[in-house]
């Protein structure tokens, strides 16, 4: 009987650690930091196919599309993840960046058995939510094999859709199911075969990259800032007035006032604060330069010059 994965390098036992079960525990954390330590230089190795994949993202978001994260156990929880810090880092809407995880909500807390293995499954979730061309669709396995998110990807080019693939093999069926394969080749697991470790920190990195780059691309930032993130908290209040604060130089005293008038938008109580403007006002100003505060103030900088 032949075992499909017994090739895979995710799946390797590295004789570095066939001993942890014996060695004390400070040991085994400097032998897993260690070995995290080797993931950024794996991901280095692929930043050029990641940055292209980026831009063929956004230029699908900028006119109008969505894009969607599939997955199956630990990496589509790490899906789920990135796509759900969106809203709230960048003030997206919820359906712009969306998570799809074999077996669904359940599976987030625990293993649905079976789900990673049904193809039809991945490509029904596709078509679910009407998939178009516009839409870009980022596969991510770590074995680059689970046929739940190869579905899925097969089902996003018949529709037209960007796809990118994401796993921690090299020559991944996954990768040839993409126009955009990135593999992050991490090797061997501490504990053989447990891909949440090593594969799972890259996958979580360059997912990272992916959602945050193309933030920053769709102007959903000013210089590192969230302008955009929404202050559901007081320490995100708080951090949205020091952020006021720093972009316009204004005391917190001055800072926070605006803030409070302007409905908490940090663009328009910069806006405000910056042209003396009132927050109806900011917000077609705003509004004339496609909501990017930078070409909003350049503007008016011209118009004052």
């Amino acid at each position: 009987m032949i075992d499909p994965l017994a090739e895979l390098s995710t799946e390797q036992s590295d004789p570095r650690y066939g001993q942890i079960d014996r060695l004390p525990t400070e040991q085994v954390a400097r032998l897993m930091n260690a070995a995290d330590a080797t993931v950024p230089s794996a991901i280095a190795v692929a930043i050029p196919a990641i940055s292209a994949a980026v831009d063929a993202i956004v230029a699908r978001m900028r006119a109008g599309g969505r894009l969607f994260y599939v997955g199956a156990g630990t990496s589509g929880r790490l899906a789920v993840l990135d796509a759900s810090e969106c809203p709230p880092t960048f003030g997206t809407d919820p359906e712009l960046v969306q998570g799809i995880i074999a077996g669904g909500v359940p599976a987030l807390t625990r293993s649905v058995e079976g789900a990673e293995d049904d193809d039809a499954a991945g490509a029904q979730a596709i078509a679910d939510r009407q998939v178009g061309a516009l839409d870009s669709v980022v596969g991510v396995s770590a074995s680059g094999r689970a046929p739940f998110v190869l579905g899925a990807l097969g089902e996003a080019g018949r529709r037209d859709a960007l796809t990118v693939a994401l796993s921690c093999n090299a020559g991944a069926p996954l990768s040839a199911a993409a126009l955009h394969p990135l593999e992050v080749i991490v090797g061997p697991e501490v504990v053989t075969g447990s891909t949440r470790l090593k594969a799972g920190t890259a996958q979580k990195l360059v997912l990272n990259m992916i959602s945050t780059i193309a933030m920053v691309r769709l102007g959903r930032t000013y210089g590192n800032t969230m302008i955009e993130m929404s202050a559901a908290n007081s320490k995100l209040a708080d951090r949205a007035t020091r952020m006021v604060g720093d972009i316009t130089g204004a005391d917190l005293s001055i800072a926070r006032p605006a803030l409070e008038a302007a409905g908490w938008h940090v663009k328009v109580a910069v806006l405000m604060i910056e042209r003396g403007l009132d927050p109806d006002d900011a917000r077609v100003l705003l509004r004339e330069h496609g909501d990017r505060l930078e070409s909003a103030l350049a503007a008016e900088e011209a118009q004052g010059a």
